[in-house]
């Protein structure tokens, strides 16, 4: 043990921390979370401009505390290389008003949302675009890939209508990336009849009910694993989704039910 930890230079306290890492509090994940947030929102920043925005964000954090964490996500060379933004809404395609604002979704396929999360891996960042039915919260669209092409929502999405068939007149949310407004995707939306609403600029609360679907999937699946490669986290991903989010997770705002069982219950 000793001459292992003078061979890498490791303590042994550090050793035994790395072997067997403390459990995350709620609110180191939720800093961890807007940390990788801000770190790939601003590729440019360093630690130090990372805890100015945590503070500016809310968050009682110290540069120290920052740089471990960094550190630890793999963060701190994400400046060095050229990951995307996963909203990219720097674009000139036709960006479509927020008509989802106010409404509350009575019965499923009445209101589609969208989304795109990164996911660290142990060497590269990959992306999920999910599709959820607001009224059941149910999963019923996703794709894993290594590139935030527009292919990647377009998959999630053609899952979704493959799924569910949905009548004339759905209405389908997202925010106004370029992945949601291009061509391919927007088409396909009209193709099926489909109502094409779009957050406003810089306001994900507009999207609240997948920014909630993204942290639950981060907090209970992505930060409990660390993925060997692209193939082990699309099995673990795809079986949290279909089998643990969808079949077994209770929901408070479902009267704590499962999204599969809320909706069996309502579409007698």
């Amino acid at each position: 043990m000793n001459a292992l930890c003078q061979m890498t230079g490791l303590s042994r306290a550090g050793f035994y921390r790395w072997r067997v890492p403390g459990q995350a509090t709620p609110v180191e994940m939720e800093i961890r979370d807007q940390m990788q947030k801000v770190a790939l929102e601003s590729p440019v920043y360093g630690y130090r401009r990372v805890t100015a925005e945590l503070r500016r964000r809310g968050f009682e954090v110290n540069h120290k505390r920052v740089l471990r964490m960094m550190r630890e996500d793999n963060l701190l060379c994400v400046r060095q290389h050229c990951f995307m933004v996963t909203t990219d809404s720097r674009h000139n395609l036709t960006v479509y008003p927020n008509l989802a604002a106010t409404m509350t979704p009575a019965a499923i396929n009445q209101l589609w949302v969208a989304d795109i999360t990164y996911i660290r891996l142990r060497t590269e960042f990959i992306y999920l675009a999910v599709v959820l039915d607001a009224f059941s919260r149910r999963v019923i669209g996703w794709s894993l890939g290594r590139t935030l092409e527009a292919e990647l929502a377009v998959a999630a999405l053609r899952m979704a209508f493959m799924e569910r068939q949905p009548a004339p007149g759905l209405m389908h949310h997202s925010d106004r990336g370029v992945q949601y407004a291009s061509h391919d995707y927007t088409e396909m939306l009209k193709q099926h009849q489909a109502i094409i609403s779009m957050s406003r600029k810089g306001n994900p609360y507009d999207n609240a009910a997948c920014e909630s679907f993204m942290k639950t999937l981060k907090y209970e699946e992505v930060y409990r694993n660390q993925y060997r490669d692209f193939s082990e986290a699309r099995a673990c991903i795809g079986e949290f989704l279909e089998s643990v989010y969808n079949q077994k997770r209770l929901h408070s705002a479902l009267g704590y039910l499962p999204p599969a069982e809320f909706e069996n219950g309502t579409v007698q």
